[in-house]
């Protein structure tokens, strides 16, 4: 068995407050990724005290940037292996949640993870971002989009801030030292009808990682030319 009081502990100092349920679904979800792991390329890390710092506490420190409480509906765009997502859906389960990869094995992975955790209200989608925002059942239909995947991040905003309702928020999830990432995106944001409302910097409890939580608010309609067609935001990133 894995001993969860560091866990505990670390959970209790963002006022997060979970079921003995709720715990044990975080010790499924572990030992799930872990064993598909051997097959599939999912994470660097497996060791469980280290997974749970780098994995499920780094995806639950949003709270130190929205009120998650007052969060009704989510996105995680490029979620890989469910984080953010899942770990946020575990703790707050009156989200809504889509999941959104473009590797059908993990969908599939994820949608195992669904069922074995017996959540609801969570749905997972197999596509790129840049389709999938241009579709009205998906586009500015979110409080939240939540990214940590690794890209720049004006590309990011622009997969993230079209799911994105005016007056919600796209967190993308950062390294602490994306300073001149964050200046660089600034008139990208604004071309797609957000704003930087927040940085917020912190290092992970119980390690030397410093993170930073960019906070992004939508303050107008995304228009219509963007997303990009599907490889474009990568490739020449707006400038």
């Amino acid at each position: 068995m894995y001993s969860i009081e560091s866990f505990k502990k670390k959970v209790n100092m963002l006022h997060i407050e979970l079921s003995a349920k709720q715990y044990n679904q975080y010790v499924t979800y572990y030992e799930m990724v872990v064993e598909k792991n051997k097959v599939m390329n999912l994470t660097g890390i497996t060791e469980f005290d280290e997974f749970i710092d780098k994995h499920y506490i780094d995806s639950l420190s949003i709270v130190n940037a929205v009120d998650m409480h007052q969060v009704q509906s989510a996105i995680d765009v490029g979620t890989g292996a469910g984080f953010p997502g899942i770990p946020l859906k575990i703790a707050f389960p009156h989200l809504k949640v889509v999941l959104l990869d473009s590797l059908n094995k993990r969908i599939k992975f994820l949608d195992a993870v669904i069922e074995e955790l017996g959540l609801e209200n969570i749905s997972t989608i197999h596509g790129r971002a840049e389709d999938f925002a241009k579709k009205k059942e998906y586009r500015e239909q979110f409080d939240l989009c939540v990214s940590r995947a690794v890209a720049n991040l004006s590309t990011l905003s622009e997969y993230c801030l079209p799911f994105v309702a005016v007056n919600g928020s796209f967190v993308s999830y950062k390294s602490g030292d994306s300073e001149e990432e964050i200046q660089q995106a600034k008139h990208a944001i604004s071309l797609l009808g957000g704003k930087v409302k927040n940085v917020d910097k912190f290092q992970l409890p119980g390690t030397d990682m410093g993170r930073a939580l960019v906070e992004i608010k939508k303050t107008k309609q995304t228009p219509g030319k963007y997303p990009r067609k599907a490889g474009l935001p990568a490739k020449e990133p707006l400038k």
